[in-house]
């Protein structure tokens, strides 16, 4: 499947043949064909990825992949308005910068974007008392402005935007956080992500596809950190005991 090599195959091969080999076997013909995550769900961690580190070279290819995989160009401006928090503004407008030419080549509008403002999701207000209280109780004394900005800005507002779903903007920001080493902040947002409808089985093959795009001490360092997620939460029906 060479439509999912991001540079020509002869281009890669006068540099690294072994590289073009692993790239048409291993990814091409093997990593996207894996059946626990779906295209769409691939091309949202390998965006989540790329943007998270700032790797703009591979943006072009994958986010005109993303686009022909069924993600909408509202569900990608979201991704990276999700980012600019959890990666960095920088990083966002590195890629608003790739994806505004992806857009005018294939006549995206703003008309197909999402609103600045739009009517959010409804909180869990429950769920929100308890994160603000246990991050007032371990960052308040440290900065009072990260925890306000944190609670009027990701968790009340961010999080509530309807033009992704929370189940993949979770993905998008275990994704972000795997690739970018960020182990401590993993346990949190993996629990928020499986209760969003992230499954264990796609947990797993969200750590192979991530080697392949991040590095595998990347993937490595998180497998303790979900391991203990896993071991904390209660099992599914389909793998308890019959």
């Amino acid at each position: 499947m060479k439509e999912l090599l991001p540079f020509p195959g002869q281009e890669v091969r006068g540099v690294s043949p072994a590289l073009e080999k692993y790239t048409l076997d291993l990814i091409a013909g093997n990593l996207w064909k894996r059946p626990d995550l779906s295209p769409r769900d691939r091309s949202i961690v390998t965006l989540s990825v790329l943007i998270a580190r700032n790797q703009t070279i591979e943006m072009p290819h994958y986010f005109n992949l993303a686009l022909d995989s069924g993600l909408k160009p509202a569900e990608l401006s979201e991704i990276i308005t999700h980012l600019a928090f959890y990666a960095g503004w920088s990083n966002a407008l590195s890629a608003v910068a790739i994806l505004k030419g992806i857009f005018a080549r294939r006549d995206i509008g703003l008309d197909q974007l999402p609103q600045a403002c739009p009517d959010l999701l409804p909180l869990d207000q429950a769920a929100e008392e308890r994160r603000a209280t246990a991050v007032q109780e371990s960052a308040g004394p440290i900065s009072p402005g990260l925890v306000q900005f944190t609670r009027e800005l990701l968790f009340t507002n961010l999080w509530l935007r309807p033009g992704l779903a929370p189940r993949d903007r979770s993905l998008v920001t275990v994704s972000a956080l795997i690739a970018n080493g960020q182990a401590a902040q993993i346990p949190f947002h993996l629990n928020k992500a499986m209760d969003n409808g992230l499954t264990r089985a796609q947990v797993s093959e969200l750590l192979t596809h991530i080697a392949f795009y991040a590095g595998w001490p990347n993937a490595f360092s998180a497998v303790p950190v979900v391991k203990g997620v896993f071991e904390n939460r209660p099992k599914p029906p389909s793998e308890k005991p019959k």
